[in-house]
Parts: structure tokens; C-alpha cells; sequence
């Protein structure tokens, strides 16, 4: 964070200041900001975030031992450091980060985006943030913090040196995206797509599309929103930056987006194309697996164009990434059983490429197997969309699809409803029972893919077997 007083801190969380050994309201803190305890350094803030399970004030204690010189509290608490008492933490965190946000504008170079999309915020965010981190301090959020308390988390690690604030921005109903876009206003609005992702929160698409816009309302005037022409509810987006004097660029495969890609083909290497603006054409060759990828490629490469940084040295950047995140399209294992461990989120989009991915990298004789478990927060809609994952699953001609936890029983028995009954589709209630089972039903030259959302706990199963045939 950068450099304020406790009496500064104080009045921009509209709280009360209690200092305590030989603090003063002048005294000075910089370190960073953290809820939680096990994260803290010396000279560090730590906010005392009430939980569903747990109460941070128990931990404030915790803190100060680890170096914590300054706690934001809802309640006063017997432990040797100031304190700033708020009517609520969770909204202190997003006050902080605003007043901290506008000061390094204010007095800097500091430029802003903004990323949204039902699928592919993280690894759009990590391929910007590789691309700009060549061009001066760039802040992103770790792994997926872009909710109202991760979000602001990243803001506040916002230097006065910093160039670049990339942020990760989710939501799980309507508003949540207004209330933290914000927070700071992005110079560039990115929106990948409109899908089922957390549907289950809004009521249907239709209303993920109006979430989805309030990123496109947050962009300040004057500045970019990076839109997909490919997605027909992306594209009505364009009306909406232009009643607030947001110009708008088009990123996407077809021919009406600004920057494209043309001649895809994906192995188990990585995905190649070629990048085309206007009359430039440039090669880009991708690490990170599945053509889906190409696509977060694009709206990086457009954002970076529009904060400075040439196409050629973006896509040399972008080059050297190997990975989008840990337990997304992790390559695992070795060249004998290669394990794609993308168990980190799942939806109906992400799980459909996925699997396509998984059938174009498997080469002549190898085997591909798909290890599946639920997808979560699709509401009403988690039925059909189970079901319609069992269906691509078999039409892909998946040689063994192993299903695993009961939520995800549905899409077990679509794939043999639709033709896998020769025990092809196997089901295991734990990830236990579908590992032991995998570790012997694994041969040379199977290809892999683990996949679900992040609540059925399958990434911890994709880590043991790439361990286990490394």
C-alpha cells in the first residue's frame, strides 16, 4: 500500500482510531494488506474480516506477532496494536482501496483494466499481466481474487510506482461488478464472453449480460472497452460504451474483429495461429493448451495495444508464458501419460472445450480419458447442462469417461444414455475410489483431462495422478 497516516487510513474507512504503544494519528504505514493472518509481515495492515466459519478478530492476535502494525476491526480487541474500529470490514477493504487507487492516479502514470467474462478472466489477466510487466510495475491479482474482498486486495498492493493495475472482476449477482469496477474506473473494459458460468445466481443469461455490462459502465469516459465480435451478447455492449464516450475494439476470429486469429491448430505442444491487424500478420505460437485459449490471447493482445505496448512484442511476451494458472490446462505427468489437470472452475463453455481440446491433442493410438466432476452454480440449469456434457463427452468419441461425485451423476448417465455402456463411463462417489481405480486402468500414450469446478475437489485428484505417472 502506499505511504499514509493512521489518521488518513482512518478517515478514508470512516472509522475510529484507537492508537496504541507510541503511535500517533501521524504516524506512518505503507505495508500490505491482508485478511488473512497467515499472510502477514512485519509493518503489514491486517483486517479483521467476520466469516461464515471463522471471525477474523480471533486472529488479530495472530497478526500482531507476525508483525501487523495496524488492525481494522469492527469490535475493539485486547491485542497490543492500533486500531481502526468500521461499521463493516468487507466494505472498509473497498474504501481503502479507492482513496489508495485515485492517490497513485492522481499523482502518477497509473492506467487501469478492467476484466470480465463467464470464462477465462485468470488466464486473460495472467497473459496481460506478462505482457506489461515488461513495460514498468504491474500489479494483478493472485490466482482469482476478483470478489469484494479479493478485488480490493489487489488495488491495495498499488504503489506509487505503479503502471499497470490489471483486476479480475467476478460476481455472483447483479451489481457486484458495478460496485467494484468502481471502485476505480478502468481505462479499458475487457468482456470475454456471455455463458452460463454462475447462472444459477443471476436467473438465466440474460441476466449474466446485464452484470456483465456494468464493466462496459464502470470504463471511464474517454476511455476503451475491448469487446468479443464473436459473441452476439458481447456486441450489444457496443451501445452502451458509446452513450458514455468509451470507444470500443473488437478482438475475435471472425472477420469484423480489429485483431484476429487465422490458421489455429492445437497439439499437445500448445496452439498456434496466426495474429492478423489490418494488413500485419504475426505468428504466434501459445504454450498454454486448447484453442479456447486463443481467444483470451486475442482480448490480451488487444488491451496491451491499447495501453502502448506494439503487437510484436506482446506476442513475443506472450510466448514465454507456460501456463495459464496452476489447475488450468496444467500439463502433469509425462510423455507416457500426459495429465491435463483443469480442475480449478468448470462450466457448460469451458467444460465443452475442454473436452474438444482433449480430442485434438490425442494423437493415433492414444487413448483420451476424461475424468469429470460437477459443475456448480448453473441453478435450474445444471440438469440439462450435466446432461449435454455426457453427450459431447461420447460424441467426441472419449475413450473412457470417468465421472466422479454424486452432483455430477447426471452427466454419468447421459453419457451411457447415449451410447457408452460398454464400460466406457465408469461413476465413483469420491475421488478416492476414482483414483485407485485410474491408477490401474492408466496405460502408456493415455492423454488425460481432469475437469470440474473448483468445489468438487478434483484438482487435488489431477495433482496425485500427475504425481503418480510422472
Amino acid at each position: 500500500m502506499i505511504r499514509m497516516t493512521l489518521a488518513e487510513v482512518a478517515a478514508a474507512v470512516t472509522g475510529t482510531l484507537h492508537p496504541a504503544h507510541h503511535d500517533t494519528p501521524e504516524t506512518f504505514v505503507d505495508g500490505d494488506v491482508d485478511t488473512d493472518s497467515r499472510m502477514i509481515g512485519a509493518g503489514d495492515i491486517f483486517v479483521a474480516k467476520p466469516g461464515e466459519v471463522t471471525d477474523g478478530h480471533h486472529f488479530v492476535e495472530a497478526a500482531v506477532e507476525a508483525g501487523a502494525v495496524l488492525a481494522i476491526v469492527e469490535r475493539r480487541v485486547d491485542a497490543p496494536v492500533s486500531q481502526i474500529v468500521v461499521a463493516d470490514a468487507v466494505a472498509a477493504l473497498s474504501d481503502l482501496a479507492r482513496v489508495v487507487v485515485a492517490s497513485v492516479r492522481a499523482g502518477g502514470e497509473l492506467r487501469i483494466v478492467g476484466i470480465t467474462g463467464s470464462n477465462g478472466k485468470t488466464t486473460t489477466k495472467n497473459m496481460l499481466a506478462r505482457i506489461l510487466q515488461d513495460e514498468g510495475d504491474t500489479v494483478a491479482p493472485r490466482g482469482s481474487f476478483n470478489n469484494e474482498v479479493g478485488a480490493p486486495l489487489t488495488m491495495l498492493r498499488v504503489r506509487a510506482q505503479t503502471r499497470f493495475l490489471v483486476s479480475e472482476f467476478g460476481a455472483s449477482g447483479p451489481g457486484e461488478i458495478a460496485r467494484l469496477a468502481g471502485l476505480v474506473s478502468p481505462d479499458v473494459g475487457v468482456v470475454l464472453m456471455v455463458g452460463l458460468a454462475h447462472a444459477g445466481g443471476f436467473g438465466g443469461v440474460e441476466e449474466t449480460l446485464k452484470a456483465k455490462t456494468e464493466l462496459v459502465e464502470a470504463v471511464r469516459p474517454g476511455g476503451v472497452a475491448v469487446l468479443n465480435a464473436d459473441d452476439a451478447r458481447v456486441v450489444t455492449m457496443a451501445a452502451v460504451a458509446a452513450s458514455r464516450d468509451v470507444e470500443v475494439r473488437w478482438f475475435g476470429r471472425g472477420a469484423a474483429a480489429e485483431i484476429r486469429a487465422e490458421d489455429v491448430e492445437v497439439t499437445a505442444a500448445g496452439t498456434t495461429c496466426t495474429i492478423v491487424a489490418g494488413d500485419e500478420r504475426f505468428p504466434l505460437r501459445l504454450r498454454v493448451l486448447g484453442e479456447h485459449h486463443v481467444m483470451n490471447a486475442l482480448a490480451a493482445l488487444t488491451a496491451a495495444r491499447e495501453l502502448g505496448v506494439p503487437l510484436p512484442s506482446a506476442i513475443a511476451r506472450l510466448e514465454t508464458l507456460e501456463i495459464a494458472e496452476r489447475w488450468r490446462m496444467q500439463p502433469l505427468g509425462s510423455d507416457r501419460v500426459r495429465i491435463i489437470n483443469d480442475a480449478y472452475n468448470a462450466s457448460p463453455d469451458s467444460m465443452a472445450a475442454a473436452l474438444r481440446t482433449l480430442a485434438q491433442i490425442a494423437g493415433p493410438g492414444e487413448r483420451k480419458v476424461a475424468v469429470l466432476g460437477a459443475m456448480s452454480e448453473l441453478g435450474e440449469f445444471a440438469g440439462e447442462e450435466h446432461d449435454r456434457v455426457g453427450l459431447l463427452a461420447v460424441r467426441l468419441r472419449i475413450e473412457r469417461i470417468v465421472v466422479v461425485g454424486r452432483d455430477a451423476r447426471r452427466l454419468f448417465l447421459a453419457a451411457v444414455g447415449e451410447g457408452s455402456w460398454d464400460g466406457e463411463a465408469v461413476f465413483f462417489e469420491t475421488a478416492d475410489e476414482a483414483f485407485d481405480y485410474l491408477l490401474h486402468e492408466l496405460r502408456d500414450g493415455d492423454r488425460v483431462l481432469v475437469k470440474s469446478s473448483n468445489s468438487a475437489g478434483l484438482r487435488h485428484l489431477g495433482d496425485r495422478l500427475g504425481e503418480s505417472f510422472s
